[in-house]
C-alpha cells in the first residue's frame, strides 16, 4: 500500500521525496510505504486550510450542508468497516475483536453524532428593557490542527474530526507516523463524498517537526492534541505563539478501587480489562489497582491465574484477546518499567518479560504482568507504562482509598467496585478524575464528555462539550437607532 499526503485536495508526495515504510507490529512485516513530512510540508497544508477557511467555502455553508456530508462519511465508514477493522488490527497490533466492535463502529457513530449535534445548536437572543436585543451566536474558531496517536488510530482521529468540521472550521489532520493506515482510507472517503478543497488536510511526518508547526504557526487557530503529557507540555507552550486555543488529552495513571463486598470473579475479570484490554495502551487504563485488605491477597492470587490464561496473539486471529504493543520502542520502554519495578523491590507476580515463543518472536508482545506489594514512591505506581503492566495497592477503608486513588499528578479516570450504592457515590465524588464508573470500565459514550483533571489535559473532546471547543462564541449587541449617550456635557 502507498501512502501519501492529501493537500489542497490533491495526493502529494513530501515535498522532500522522502518516504518510510510501515510495519505490522505482530510480526515486523512491512504493510506500507508512506511520504514522510516535515516542517515544509505542514507550512503548505496550513497555508492551503488558511486560504479555504478565508474563503467561507466550508464555514459559510449553512449547518444542515456540513451535517449531510458527515453524514456521507459516516455512510462510507460503515460500508468498509470490515476492511477499516482489519487494516486498523494490522496497522496497530491491536485484536480484530477491538477493532470491529469498538474501533470502527464508535468512529462512525461519532460522525453521525456531530451531524445531529451541529444543527441543534440554536441562537440565544435576549430583549433588554431599552428594547435593544443581545444575540449570541457560535462560529469557527478557524484553522485547526488536529494531532492524534497511535493507540486508537482512526476513532480518536474521528474524535477531533468530526466535531471541527461540523463547526465550520478547517482542518489539518496529523495522525502518528507509526499508524497512518486507517487516516489515510478515510481522507480517501473525505475526497469521495466531495468536502471541497483545502478544507480537510493530511500531513504525515513526526511529530517533532509537522506536529511542532502545527503548534507554533500564526496561521493555526487552534491546536487539539492526544498523547504524553511531556509533549502536551510542549505544545502548550508552543501554542503561546498567537494564544491559539488549545484542547489537551493527556496522560493517566487511573485507580480502580476494589470493596471486600463486591462480587468477587466479576471484579477480577472488569480489573483485567481495566488494564490489559488493549494491551494497557490506552490513556485511561486502570493501571492501579486499590484492593481492600482483606481479599487483598486472595485477589491478587487470583488476578495473575486468571492473566495467566490470556490469550496474547496476532491479532488478526480471533482467539487473541490481547495483541502486540504497537512499536518497538515502546515494548522496550515497558520492558525497562518492569526492570525498574523489581529493581524497586516491588513482587512481580506474573508476567514481566517479552513473549517470544508460539510464533510471536518477529512481534512486540509483552505478557500481562502485575506486581503486587508496592508503595508508592516506585516508578511504576507513579508514572504512566502505557502497557499491560498493573500495580497493586492495599488499602483499609474508604478515607484510605480516596487517599491512595488521589495521590497522583493524574486525574483522567477512576472506578469503584461496591455493592454499597451510597459509598460507591461517595467515593466517586471524591475521586479528582474526569471519566468515572461504578461497577464498570472503559465504557465510553460519544454523547459524554471525555477529559481529564490536573496533568491529564485541558477540555474535553466528545458530546456537546466537544463541539463547544471548536467554536467561538460572538456577543451581538443591536439597537435599531443610534441615540445619543448622554455621557458628556459638552
Amino acid at each position: 500500500m502507498k501512502i501519501n499526503m492529501y493537500i489542497d485536495g490533491e495526493w502529494v508526495e513530501a515535498l522532500s521525496g522522502d518516504r518510510k515504510n510501515i510495519i505490522n507490529p505482530a510480526n515486523g512485516e512491512v504493510i506500507a510505504s508512506t511520504a514522510d513530512g516535515s516542517v515544509d510540508d505542514a507550512k503548505k497544508a496550513i497555508k492551503a486550510a488558511r486560504k479555504a477557511f478565508d474563503s467561507g467555502i466550508w464555514s459559510n455553508l449553512s449547518a444542515e450542508e456540513r451535517a449531510a456530508y458527515l453524514y456521507k462519511i459516516a455512510d462510507r465508514l460503515e460500508e468498509k468497516a470490515t476492511e477499516l477493522a482489519f487494516l486498523e488490527t494490522l496497522n496497530n497490533g491491536k485484536v480484530i475483536r477491538a477493532t470491529t466492535t469498538a474501533d470502527i463502529p464508535v468512529a462512525i457513530q461519532t460522525f453521525r453524532y456531530y451531524a445531529d449535534q451541529v444543527k441543534e445548536i440554536k441562537k440565544e437572543s435576549y430583549i433588554r428593557a431599552d428594547s435593544s436585543e443581545t444575540m449570541i451566536i457560535h462560529e469557527p474558531i478557524g484553522v485547526c490542527g488536529l494531532i492524534v496517536p497511535w493507540n486508537f488510530p482512526l476513532m480518536m482521529a474521528a474524535w477531533q474530526i468530526a466535531p471541527a468540521l461540523a463547526a465550520g472550521n478547517t482542518i489539518v489532520l496529523k495522525p502518528s507516523e507509526l499508524t497512518p493506515v486507517s487516516a489515510f482510507k478515510l481522507f480517501e472517503i473525505i475526497e469521495e463524498v466531495g468536502i471541497p478543497a483545502g478544507v480537510a488536510n493530511l500531513v504525515l511526518g513526526p511529530g517533532s517537526k509537522v506536529g511542532n508547526e502545527l503548534a507554533e504557526s500564526l496561521d493555526v487557530d487552534k491546536v487539539s492534541f492526544t498523547g504524553g503529557t511531556k509533549t502536551g507540555q510542549s505544545i502548550m507552550h508552543a501554542a503561546t505563539s498567537n494564544m491559539k486555543k488549545i484542547t489537551l488529552e493527556l496522560g493517566g495513571k487511573s485507580p480502580l478501587i476494589v470493596f471486600d463486598d463486591v462480587d468477587f470473579e466479576a471484579a477480577v475479570e472488569n480489573a483485567m480489562f481495566g488494564i490489559f484490554h488493549n494491551a494497557g495502551q490506552v490513556c485511561s487504563a486502570a493501571s492501579r489497582l486499590l484492593v481492600q485488605e482483606t481479599i487483598y491477597d486472595k485477589f491478587v492470587e487470583r488476578l495473575a491465574e486468571r492473566a495467566n490464561k490470556i490469550v496474547v496473539g496476532n491479532g488478526e486471529s480471533e482467539n487473541s484477546e490481547m495483541g502486540a504493543l504497537t512499536n518497538e520502542f515502546h515494548m522496550n520502554e515497558v520492558l525497562s518499567y518492569i526492570k525498574s519495578g523489581i529493581e524497586e523491590g516491588a513482587r512481580l507476580v506474573c508476567g514481566g518479560k517479552r513473549l517470544t515463543e508460539n510464533g510471536l518472536e518477529r512481534g512486540f508482545f509483552v505478557a500481562p504482568t502485575i506486581f503486587a506489594d508496592v508503595n508508592e514512591d516506585m516508578r511504576i505506581v507513579k508514572e504512566e507504562v502505557f502497557g499491560p503492566v498493573l500495580v497493586v495497592q492495599k488499602f483499609k477503608d474508604e478515607e484510605d482509598a480516596i487517599q491512595k486513588a488521589n495521590d497522583s499528578i493524574y486525574g483522567l479516570a477512576g472506578a469503584v467496585f461496591t455493592e454499597d450504592m451510597e459509598r460507591a457515590k461517595r467515593v466517586i465524588s471524591k475521586l479528582r478524575a474526569g471519566i468515572t464508573w461504578i461497577n464498570s470500565y472503559h465504557l465510553a459514550y460519544v454523547d459524554s464528555p471525555w477529559g481529564g483533571y490536573k496533568q491529564s489535559g485541558i477540555g474535553r473532546s466528545l458530546g456537546s462539550v466537544g463541539l463547544e471547543h471548536f467554536m467561538e462564541m460572538k456577543q451581538i449587541n443591536v439597537h435599531r437607532h443610534v441615540k445619543p449617550v448622554g455621557w458628556y456635557a459638552n
